[in-house]
């Protein structure tokens, strides 16, 4: 799912580096992850690439910037803060890790996990900006943990990201669920040495047509007031969007973006998504997911009814218990439909067999329920999941706009 912005893991986190601050402290987690490729692999400059992040999210003097990320990216994660330090602003540096996240679980009294975030308070009140690299490397971090313990972090973190949200903290997050990891790879039926070159082509797309290809839908959906989604698996959803306000991501957050604020200060790469969230109570319509991974465990054929925006009922073929059983634990609004996101970035290319799908790839159409803070709505359950529906239809007042899993526009 797209990140519940910016802190779920805020005391998870362990500073490694406070450049030119009074205090500072030196660590390094044992156990760190492996099986990553390395920087001769990806045939990254991790400099340039440092460079191009920072000046995406807009760094200037005197911001104070939080940059997390694993182990793995530490040159990644150095080099971000020394081009931070250079353009006069403050870099936190703070590493995080599958096995910290776990840990925070099995070996933390569950008597803490609904403690008030008060550290992440008083950071979420002092940074201006934060670079987040993907640091995890299996979706199966969680897996076993009590619903309802992960529903009570999830509860305790939530004043935080509303403060951010409240803040118009700018945000840049490098992955957007695509990270090159061996367990995506698998997912997607390539090797980890393809999906790292199609992962980094995505990176480093020409963000001027990301930004023509997203104005031209914007504009089509602000002249728009309702769509229609379909597809041959039995997906059939209406939606109405009428004023309502659409969002891109194509890789920069601009000065025009900062002063919108909210989710228009929000950046996730590879770029290349148009979102938005509909009219409240007009989501009408069944969604059928071929296959959905959850805990990086396979569910089969979901159907997901939706009546006047509401979760009706929610079924599968096969695998549903632990999504099921962590959505039962969750609190109001789990249920509401929360956005439509559909992606423009033509460099994600993957095979037709492909179990998996990526937010950004041309024409591909995601829905989801619960959470959508990230989208610009105000729904801020704790809970939220999002459902790729590749091969699908769309049409904005009878105007195609995708077709058969194909961007027209």
């Amino acid at each position: 799912m797209k990140t519940i912005l910016l802190y779920v893991l805020t005391l998870a986190t362990l500073v490694i580096s406070c450049p030119n601050c009074s205090e500072a402290t030196d660590a390094t987690p044992a156990g760190a992850d492996t099986g990553v490729l390395q920087k001769a692999d990806t045939e990254q400059d991790y400099e340039a690439l440092a460079q191009k992040l920072v000046a995406n999210v807009g760094v200037h003097e005197g911001d104070i910037v939080r940059i997390t990320g694993g182990v793995r990216d530490t040159e990644l994660l150095e080099d971000l803060a020394v081009n931070v330090r250079q353009l006069g602003a403050f870099p936190l540096v703070t590493i995080s890790s599958d096995r910290m996240n776990r840990r925070m679980y099995t070996d933390v009294p569950p008597k803490f996990d609904s403690q008030p975030r008060d550290l992440g308070l008083k950071l979420t009140n002092i940074i201006t900006a934060q670079i987040s690299v993907s640091y995890e490397e299996t979706d199966s971090t969680l897996a076993g943990i009590s619903p309802e313990r992960i529903e009570a972090v999830k509860r305790a973190n939530a004043p935080v990201t509303e403060l951010g949200l409240k803040r118009n903290i700018r945000y840049l997050n490098l992955g957007n669920d695509f990270y090159p990891t061996p367990e995506h790879a698998k997912q997607f039926g390539i090797s980890q040495q393809e999906l790292s070159k199609i992962f980094w082509e995505a990176v480093n797309i020409d963000y001027t047509k990301l930004q023509a290809t997203g104005t031209i839908i914007k504009k089509t959906l602000n002249s728009s007031n309702k769509l229609h989604i379909t597809n041959p698996n039995g997906t059939d959803l209406k939606i109405q969007i009428e004023g309502r306000p659409v969002f891109i991501s194509d890789g920069v957050i601009s000065a025009d973006n900062i002063k919108r604020g909210g989710a228009a200060v929000r950046v996730w790469l590879p770029a290349g998504e148009v979102y938005l969230t509909p009219i409240p109570g007009t989501a009408e319509g069944k969604v059928v997911v071929d296959r959905y991974f959850y805990e990086g465990k396979e569910i089969e054929v979901i159907t997901i009814t939706f009546k006047v925006c509401k979760l009706t009922s929610m079924t599968a073929k096969s695998g549903l218990e632990r999504l099921k059983a962590v959505y039962d634990a969750a609190g109001r609004c789990k249920d509401l439909f929360s956005a439509l996101d559909i992606g423009i970035n033509p460099k994600v290319q993957l095979p037709h067999d492909s179990r998996q799908s990526a937010y950004m790839q041309a024409g591909m159409i995601t829905v989801g329920i619960g959470n959508n803070t990230w989208a610009g709505g105000n729904n801020n359950c704790s809970f939220g999941v999002d459902f790729f529906l590749p091969g699908s239809t769309m049409k904005a007042n009878g105007k195609l706009i995708v077709e058969n899993g194909k961007l027209k526009l």
